[in-house]
């Protein structure tokens, strides 16, 4: 697993990234926290500079790789931030082993898979099978912005996403979405240390994302609040799906704010 490393400080914070995404998405954080924090952020199998076939690449797997590099760095319990597809790696990790964590933070999660986890990830994979890879993925990440995002970096993540291979992406996001299905509703219940959640983003009734307004509420954040009621819950407005990229200062001053009450 390619993974950077900086600073020093407890507790440490590990970051972890999304689907078809890599460490690069954490930079401003990294570049903030590594003055009073242990840091390290990984890419996962399949992604980034990190190896992977599609038989690796599950959230399960991700799950497994991302406690055993805790355990590795010989951190003492971490705060383990995910976003997007890496919300559910840290839950997963967190299962694995929950002695090495101190705190979680979701960062625009979201609930995909409903119902049947075995037909949950079918109907994906038919999905995926009618559109083609290459389409289905340009357009997940032309709706993960808003209109207010920066065109060019909106260009940049794209161009990056599409260069994961048909056949890797082509199998997790089903799995991911089976997972969902599957696992989503007891890996929040499951969590005994603080939760923070970072939203930034919803899809309204004609499944187009839209940047949630302060006090607005989701679907997602609704699952959260029924299986994890002790969660903390901050909105970023103004944004599209990346806010840790787009709104840099306020999503590290919530990660500090969380990150001072665990001290």
């Amino acid at each position: 697993m390619h993974y950077v490393q900086a600073g020093q400080g407890n507790p440490p914070i590990a970051f972890v990234h999304g689907f078809a995404c890599t460490h690069e998405d954490w930079q401003a954080q990294i570049d903030h926290f590594k003055a009073t924090n242990a840091v390290v952020a990984c890419d996962l199998r399949g992604h980034g500079e990190t190896p992977g076939d599609s038989h690796d690449c599950s959230i399960e797997s991700y799950g497994t790789d991302v406690a055993s590099l805790l355990g590795e760095l010989k951190f003492p319990p971490a705060i383990l931030v995910g976003h997007s597809m890496g919300c559910r790696a840290v839950l997963q990790a967190y299962l694995y082993a929950p002695e090495r964590v101190a705190g979680i933070v979701l960062v625009d999660g979201s609930r995909l898979g409903f119902g049947d986890p075995v037909v949950a990830e079918r109907v994906m994979n038919e999905q995926l099978r009618a559109t083609g890879y290459g389409v289905f993925a340009r357009r997940l990440f032309d709706e993960m912005f808003v209109v207010s995002s920066d065109p060019k970096l909106k260009a940049t993540i794209m161009e990056r996403a599409l260069q994961v291979r048909s056949e890797i992406g082509g199998t997790l996001f089903p799995r991911m979405v089976g997972w969902d299905a599957r696992r989503m509703e007891a890996a929040l219940a499951a969590v005994r240390v603080p939760l923070m959640i970072i939203q930034s983003t919803t899809m309204n009734a004609e499944r187009i994302r839209v940047s949630l307004a302060q006090n607005q509420s989701s679907p997602w954040l609704d699952l959260v609040k029924s299986r994890a009621p002790g969660a903390r819950i901050e909105i970023v407005s103004g944004v599209g799906h990346f806010p840790q990229v787009e709104a840099p200062a306020k999503v590290n001053a919530l990660l500090a704010s969380f990150a001072a009450g665990l001290k």
